[in-house]
């Protein structure tokens, strides 16, 4: 009997946090699997592909439950949700970017944001694109905190940048300067809701205006 698609993708995702996003290949792949490459190659042709259903794996459990009656604790809960889910494997952030995967899985994510605006009042155009705004914001952000994860690949040392960005801010930078403790703060619990609420906010004006 042949491995089954899922299994490949379970095997690829504890391979991840394994390996991380570089040493994830299809060899090492079908290594894991105990099958030669060209079985791995039926289910997925290439390593992109591979990707796709990885990203699709990591939505699996977002938005699965009844959504809250507020637009916004309802897009917020998903937001939230989405970066639990990036957080929840080594480099998963890296692995969903630019994936643009149509599965029921991803789209349940968007409906789950974009119908709590549409509901609120917003239009087409401000529901679609203030959900993906507030995706693009989560992957961005997780992206970075997962740069910065003793765990990964290169990890960033944030605490040994900061005397040279010091020192450079210093000589013409003043107001970087001055927000030096902030941008070099590592609470990413509380900066994610700061973000997060910034854009929440900004919705919630549009919609107030009637500018939806």
């Amino acid at each position: 009997m042949g491995i089954s698609r899922e299994a490949v993708i379970a095997t690829a995702l504890g391979l991840l946090d394994e390996v991380g996003l570089e040493g994830l290949t299809m060899r090492r792949l079908a290594d894991a699997l105990d099958i030669k490459a060209a079985s791995l190659y039926w289910h997925f042709a290439n390593k992109q592909v591979l990707l796709d259903g990885m990203a699709d794996a990591l939505m699996a459990g977002v938005a699965q439950e009844a959504p809250p009656d507020s637009w916004r604790d309802a897009v917020g809960a998903t937001a939230r949700a989405v970066r639990a889910a990036l957080l929840a494997r080594r480099d998963g952030a890296r692995v969903f970017a630019g994936t643009y995967v149509v599965t029921d899985n991803v789209l349940r994510v968007a409906e789950s944001m974009i119908g709590p605006l549409r509901t609120a009042g917003a239009s087409t155009r401000m529901a679609g694109w203030g959900a993906f705004s507030i995706l693009y914001y989560v992957l961005g952000f997780v992206m970075e905190e997962q740069a910065l994860d003793p765990a990964a690949a290169a990890p960033i040392d944030a605490a040994s940048r900061r005397g040279p960005f010091e020192e450079l801010a210093a000589q013409r930078y003043p107001h970087v300067l001055a927000a030096m403790d902030d941008l070099f703060d590592m609470d990413f619990e509380t900066r994610f809701e700061a973000g997060l609420d910034l854009i929440l906010t900004g919705l919630d004006v549009k919609l107030k205006a009637g500018a939806g």
